[in-house]
């Protein structure tokens, strides 16, 4: 099929984008193929500026657990130790513990990977604002 790829600058050409990938996705023509692979390298590229990916710390992941199982913040206090830490916990200024993230593991039953941090430790890391 003659294509022409599409340079994606705003929403309009991304949706263009799209329907152009989804026809070349149902070709079995060779050349499509090549075309496929480089209009997709080009939808990357605009979705990676304009969604970025941020890093999700442990206070935005038990933020979200609260929400989901309707929780406040004191219900957090066996786990974190006292509403003073849950409150620095849950604004990023203190990191969990070890033994912390082994309390949130069994009571939220989630892996403790998702709740250490990559990376060197510390209270100054810096948010990416979303």
């Amino acid at each position: 099929m003659k294509t022409t790829l599409i340079v994606i600058q705003n929403d309009a050409d991304h949706a263009e984008a799209k329907a152009l990938v989804a026809k070349l996705m149902a070709s079995n023509a060779p050349e499509d193929g090549a075309h496929l692979a480089a209009q997709a390298r080009l939808m990357e590229d605009y979705e990676r500026a304009r969604w970025p990916r941020r890093v999700v710390g442990a206070a935005d992941i038990l933020a979200y657990l609260m929400e989901q199982h309707g929780l406040s913040r004191s219900d957090l206090v066996p786990q974190l130790g006292t509403a003073s830490r849950v409150s620095e916990v849950l604004s990023g200024k203190r990191d969990l513990s070890m033994t912390m993230v082994q309390r949130l593991r069994q009571k939220f039953h989630i892996s403790a990977d998702a709740l250490i941090p990559e990376g060197p430790p510390g209270r100054a890391r810096k948010r990416i604002a979303a």
